[in-house]
Protein backbone atom coordinates (compact mmCIF):
# COMPACT_ATOMS: atom_id res chain seq x y z
CA UNK A 1 0.00 0.00 0.00
CA UNK A 2 1.63 3.39 -1.13
CA UNK A 3 2.10 5.88 1.49
CA UNK A 4 0.73 8.89 -0.84
CA UNK A 5 -2.57 9.77 1.29
CA UNK A 6 -2.69 13.47 0.58
CA UNK A 7 -3.57 15.87 2.80
CA UNK A 8 -4.90 18.92 1.00
CA UNK A 9 -3.30 22.45 2.08
CA UNK A 10 -5.03 25.68 0.67
CA UNK A 11 -7.15 23.99 -1.69
CA UNK A 12 -4.38 22.99 -4.01
CA UNK A 13 -1.48 21.85 -2.37
CA UNK A 14 -1.52 18.25 -1.49
CA UNK A 15 1.19 17.23 0.72
CA UNK A 16 2.34 13.31 0.90
CA UNK A 17 4.19 10.35 1.56
CA UNK A 18 5.85 8.98 -1.53
CA UNK A 19 3.56 8.49 -4.49
CA UNK A 20 3.90 5.53 -6.30
CA UNK A 21 2.96 5.05 -10.11
CA UNK A 22 -0.45 4.37 -9.92
CA UNK A 23 -0.70 7.15 -7.32
CA UNK A 24 0.74 9.89 -10.10
CA UNK A 25 -1.52 8.57 -12.34
CA UNK A 26 -4.68 9.47 -9.95
CA UNK A 27 -3.12 12.83 -8.72
CA UNK A 28 -2.94 13.71 -12.70
CA UNK A 29 -6.27 12.72 -13.81
CA UNK A 30 -7.12 14.48 -10.56
CA UNK A 31 -5.43 17.85 -11.96
CA UNK A 32 -2.16 18.06 -10.13
CA UNK A 33 0.33 19.40 -12.55
CA UNK A 34 3.33 19.79 -10.52
CA UNK A 35 5.51 17.45 -8.35
CA UNK A 36 8.01 18.83 -5.37
CA UNK A 37 9.51 15.71 -4.35
CA UNK A 38 11.79 16.64 -1.50
CA UNK A 39 13.78 12.52 -1.00
CA UNK A 40 17.28 12.54 -2.37
CA UNK A 41 17.61 10.15 -5.97
CA UNK A 42 19.11 7.40 -3.86
CA UNK A 43 15.80 7.31 -1.47
CA UNK A 44 13.58 6.09 -4.80
CA UNK A 45 12.59 2.82 -5.73
CA UNK A 46 11.48 4.10 -9.71
CA UNK A 47 12.28 6.95 -12.01
CA UNK A 48 10.00 8.94 -10.32
CA UNK A 49 10.70 11.68 -13.13
CA UNK A 50 10.16 9.80 -15.68
CA UNK A 51 6.88 9.11 -14.81
CA UNK A 52 5.55 12.24 -14.03
CA UNK A 53 7.18 13.68 -17.22
CA UNK A 54 5.20 11.17 -19.07
CA UNK A 55 1.51 12.25 -17.49
CA UNK A 56 2.06 15.42 -18.43
CA UNK A 57 3.18 16.98 -15.32
CA UNK A 58 6.17 18.93 -14.20
CA UNK A 59 8.93 18.24 -11.94
CA UNK A 60 10.77 19.39 -9.17
CA UNK A 61 13.48 17.93 -7.11
CA UNK A 62 14.68 19.54 -4.11
CA UNK A 63 16.58 17.02 -2.01
CA UNK A 64 16.10 17.03 1.98
CA UNK A 65 18.39 14.23 3.16
CA UNK A 66 19.00 15.15 7.04
CA UNK A 67 18.16 17.64 9.55
CA UNK A 68 21.12 20.23 7.98
CA UNK A 69 19.17 20.13 4.89
CA UNK A 70 16.13 22.28 6.24
CA UNK A 71 18.21 25.67 5.29
CA UNK A 72 17.21 28.64 3.92
CA UNK A 73 18.46 27.73 0.37
CA UNK A 74 15.64 24.65 0.16
CA UNK A 75 12.90 27.06 1.99
CA UNK A 76 13.59 29.27 -0.99
CA UNK A 77 13.44 26.76 -3.60
CA UNK A 78 10.80 25.31 -2.19
CA UNK A 79 8.89 28.79 -2.11
CA UNK A 80 10.24 29.37 -6.22
CA UNK A 81 8.53 26.12 -7.06
CA UNK A 82 5.94 27.26 -5.58
CA UNK A 83 5.88 30.57 -6.92
CA UNK A 84 6.27 28.88 -10.18
CA UNK A 85 3.27 26.40 -10.65
CA UNK A 86 0.91 29.71 -9.78
CA UNK A 87 -2.92 28.70 -9.64
CA UNK A 88 -1.93 24.44 -10.59
CA UNK A 89 -2.20 21.55 -7.81
CA UNK A 90 0.99 20.79 -6.54
CA UNK A 91 1.94 17.28 -4.64
CA UNK A 92 4.38 17.98 -2.85
CA UNK A 93 5.72 14.96 -1.36
CA UNK A 94 8.62 12.76 0.70
CA UNK A 95 9.02 9.49 2.05
CA UNK A 96 6.36 10.06 4.79
CA UNK A 97 5.28 13.94 4.70
CA UNK A 98 7.68 15.07 7.78
CA UNK A 99 10.10 16.51 5.83
CA UNK A 100 7.50 18.48 3.77
CA UNK A 101 6.20 19.68 7.16
CA UNK A 102 9.53 20.92 8.01
CA UNK A 103 10.04 22.71 4.77
CA UNK A 104 6.63 24.15 4.89
CA UNK A 105 6.86 26.07 7.51
CA UNK A 106 10.42 27.03 7.56
CA UNK A 107 9.64 28.40 3.78
CA UNK A 108 6.08 29.95 5.49
CA UNK A 109 8.14 31.67 8.42
CA UNK A 110 11.60 32.57 5.97
CA UNK A 111 10.10 33.38 2.61
CA UNK A 112 6.31 34.77 3.43
CA UNK A 113 7.45 36.72 6.69
CA UNK A 114 4.26 34.63 8.39
CA UNK A 115 4.73 34.36 12.06
CA UNK A 116 6.53 31.22 13.91
CA UNK A 117 3.74 30.08 15.69
CA UNK A 118 1.59 30.03 12.73
CA UNK A 119 4.32 28.61 10.12
CA UNK A 120 4.58 25.57 12.71
CA UNK A 121 1.04 24.81 12.86
CA UNK A 122 1.04 24.93 8.90
CA UNK A 123 4.23 22.69 8.99
CA UNK A 124 1.64 20.25 11.57
CA UNK A 125 -1.03 20.49 8.99
CA UNK A 126 1.17 19.31 6.16
CA UNK A 127 2.44 16.15 8.20
CA UNK A 128 5.38 17.52 10.57
CA UNK A 129 6.33 15.11 12.98
CA UNK A 130 9.56 13.90 14.24
CA UNK A 131 11.54 17.25 12.69
CA UNK A 132 9.70 18.94 14.89
CA UNK A 133 12.28 19.89 17.39
CA UNK A 134 14.92 20.62 14.31
CA UNK A 135 12.10 23.34 12.77
CA UNK A 136 11.80 24.67 16.14
CA UNK A 137 15.16 25.46 16.97
CA UNK A 138 15.23 27.43 13.01
CA UNK A 139 12.12 29.35 14.18
CA UNK A 140 13.34 29.95 17.40
CA UNK A 141 10.50 28.30 18.94
CA UNK A 142 10.57 26.67 22.76
CA UNK A 143 10.94 22.83 22.38
CA UNK A 144 8.10 22.63 24.29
Amino acid sequence: MSPCQPRILEGRLYCAGQPDAQDLERLAADGVRWVVNLRPPSELAFDEADCVRRLGMHYVNIPVATPADLNRANARALHDALARAGEDAVLLHCGTSNRVGALIALAAAWEQGVPAEDALALGQAAGLASLEPAVRARLDLPLD
